[in-house]
């Protein structure tokens, strides 16, 4: 079957093609600046995930052995990691319950350690419980990761008396380390994303008049918690939106369930389709990467932003003329 461009002149088609050529209309994403450290669309960050739980859904971050912890921190900043996030409770329901005394015995002393050996570096906190960020914060904490969407309502209060950034998240409501059940938003697809971007913008203010500057507020609709694996695929084609709220983007798609879902495999296989989630979310302006993978997720958050046009590619020689004699390699 042909349609009636099929027998148009190419140089017709051609001419109207350029016609409507014009510059890409991109998200701006907005800068995060922690530690003096500056991340935008040139530089997305990636950040690490250590978890200090013995249960951790992907088996290779179950780092509940401290030393097995410390070569995970070292080998994280070798490939590439700008933040460490350091966790000590599984996020979803399953596994054994873990108090605030707990939680803190197995994030402070590593997080101790980890800034007296790497003074430099970004450290976040992932936890929703305000002692805890209290505890941790002599260490010198400089993001609190709230994935549990101030469950806890003196967190964010905690983290700006502490001169740190925050994560606002969104997680339909459910209390900490609960996992979805007949989630509904209602009967229009764009209604999840409707939720996530109200809650996320409340947030954000609520973050803004506690005094953290808005340079270190993330907003991150945490997808998986209290999505269904549909909503969290409608949320991610939607991080423009997001973008557009005007803080920077965090997106945790590392081995997630939606992932795994989408393509029926389990955590261990889930890299390709999380590095596709990423190289999307990062076209579309996302911000901050939580990964597990960090060497990988580098090297395709360095690669979107050259082909967004922010970064300059590390070598141009191809097809470049040369000094007669030297070896084009």
């Amino acid at each position: 079957m042909t349609s009636q461009r099929d027998h148009e002149p190419a140089d017709h088609v051609a001419a109207e093609v350029l016609g409507r050529l014009a510059p890409l209309a991109l998200p701006s994403p907005a800068p995060l600046v922690l530690r003096g450290r500056r991340f935008d669309a040139s530089r997305p960050a990636v950040m690490a995930i250590v978890n200090r739980t013995p249960d951790s859904f992907f088996s290779g971050n179950r780092l509940a052995d401290l030393d097995t912890a410390k070569r995970a921190l070292e080998d994280a900043l070798e490939a590439g990691a700008d933040i460490i996030d350091i966790g000590g409770v599984r996020a979803g329901q399953e596994g054994d319950a873990v108090g605030p005394i707990e939680e803190i015995r197995r994030v402070v002393p590593f997080l101790e350690w980890a800034r007296g050996v790497h003074p430099g570096i970004i450290v976040s906190l992932d936890t929703w419980r305000s002692e805890v960020a209290r505890e941790a914060g002599a260490a010198g904490v400089d993001l609190v990761n709230d994935t549990w969407a101030a469950a806890d309502p003196d967190l964010v209060r905690v983290a700006a008396d502490l001169g740190a950034g925050y994560v606002v998240s969104h997680t339909g409501g459910l209390p900490p380390r609960t996992d979805p059940v007949d989630v509904s938003y209602g009967g229009d697809p764009l209604d999840v994303v409707r939720d996530v971007i109200t809650t996320l913008a409340r947030g954000a203010r609520v973050a803004e008049l506690s005094g953290i500057p808005r340079e270190r507020i993330l907003v991150d609709p945490t997808l998986d918690f209290g999505k269904t694996t549909a909503n969290s695929l409608e949320v991610l084609r939607h991080t423009a939106e997001l973008v557009a709220l005007g803080y920077p983007v965090l997106q945790a798609v590392s081995r997630k369930d939606f992932v795994g879902e989408t393509l029926d495999l389990p955590a261990e296989e889930r890299l390709e389709g999380s590095l596709a989630a990423t190289a999307v979310a990062a076209w579309l302006g996302a911000t901050v990467f939580r990964a597990h993978d960090v060497r990988a997720t580098r090297r395709v958050l360095d690669m979107v932003a050259s082909v967004r046009g922010e970064r300059a590619p590390l070598l141009a020689l191809r097809g470049v003329r040369r000094p007669s004699g030297e070896n084009p390699g």
